[in-house]
């Protein structure tokens, strides 16, 4: 039995015409529902918010999915606007990976979508607030954009931290084995792998930022609180969660005598954002510059090709600022 035929002959002519838009429309909500769940080779869809949740979800779901990510190569996540068709994919998708907080379009269309199967990296780990404050300011927040995630001001950049990381992998796994439970077994597996994988390059970091001259780094992204707290460092942030905001002269001032006290050898800054106050502020305390970076995406310019390379240029970047032994 067809549900979307119309039921009745006898109408008018304007009335076929809108019976018969109606009926498309119908039609159309009848079959796309899960009509894009699995690719035509039986793949599971799964759409990702950002490059971190891309990451988790290709490592853990292997062969068994098909990865979309919402944010382009170089694209500023925080940015994020979706077009209708990526709405779209949201509704169809067979499982969502994504981080509430840090991309209000996406939060409010995965609301919207009904989506049952759907991993939020931030319901997966604990939540903390970091960051200084900048002219009033809290660095959790800037220019409207709200950087919280379960609680308001709460530090989203949970994957810069190798165990947190491992924590919503945890998550991950159990949506994408309800989404394909055929495949959990497979899903658990690749997240054991990763997991472990994930230990390593923790134990790497814990063993690499032990003998040290300083503890203290400066960069321009308040996004590595995670990380310094993990490894007993202190972050000090140019101008907060917001790579593209000016600093204060306050801020400056503060950041001239943290460098002195604390022997701060180097400025960072990172490969999608514009570098230009980082080598002002590193020019004027005659200090190096280098890159930090926050992994929010893979670019050409990324120093290595996934999660893990750019985490150990990460790590060597650090050792070489605090003079590691």
């Amino acid at each position: 039995m067809n549900v979307c035929r119309p039921r009745s002959s006898r109408i008018t002519t304007a009335a076929v015409a809108t019976a018969a838009a109606l009926g498309l429309l119908t039609l159309s909500a009848c079959s796309s529902s899960g009509a894009t769940s699995r690719t035509a080779d039986g793949r599971l869809t799964v759409v990702a918010s950002f490059y971190p949740m891309q990451f988790l979800a290709e490592q853990i779901g292997g062969d068994h999915v098909s990865v979309t990510n919402l944010t382009k190569p170089g694209q500023e996540p925080h940015d994020l606007e979706l077009t209708p068709k990526q709405t779209g994919s949201l509704t169809d998708a067979g499982a969502i990976v994504h981080l509430k907080g840090v991309q209000p379009a996406v939060d409010e269309a995965i609301k919207q979508s009904g989506n049952k199967h759907v991993a939020d990296a931030a319901s997966l780990t604990g939540l903390e607030k970091h960051g200084t404050e900048v002219e009033g300011e809290s660095h959790d927040e800037h220019e409207g954009h709200s950087h919280s995630g379960e609680e308001a001001g709460a530090d989203p950049h949970i994957w810069l931290d190798p165990v947190k990381y491992a924590e919503v992998a945890k998550g991950v796994t159990k949506t994408l084995a309800e989404a394909d439970p055929d495949h959990r077994a497979d899903f658990e597996k690749n997240r054991d792998v990763l997991v472990k994988k994930l230990d390593g390059l923790n134990k790497k970091f814990s063993a690499g930022l032990k003998n040290r001259a300083s503890g203290t780094f400066i960069t321009t992204h308040a996004a590595f609180g995670y990380l310094a707290e993990r490894y007993g460092l202190e972050q000090e942030a140019i101008s907060g969660v917001d790579p593209e905001s000016e600093p204060s002269a306050a801020r400056i001032k503060d950041l001239h005598k943290l460098a002195e006290e604390h022997h701060v050898s180097t400025v960072f800054f990172e490969t999608i954002a514009n570098p230009a106050t980082a080598k002002t502020l590193a020019g004027d305390l005659g200090l190096k510059t280098d890159v930090l970076d926050p992994l929010e995406g893979i670019t050409d310019k990324s120093r290595g090709a996934d999660y893990f390379a750019v985490m150990e240029s990460n790590l060597a970047a650090l050792q070489k600022a605090l003079g590691t032994k």
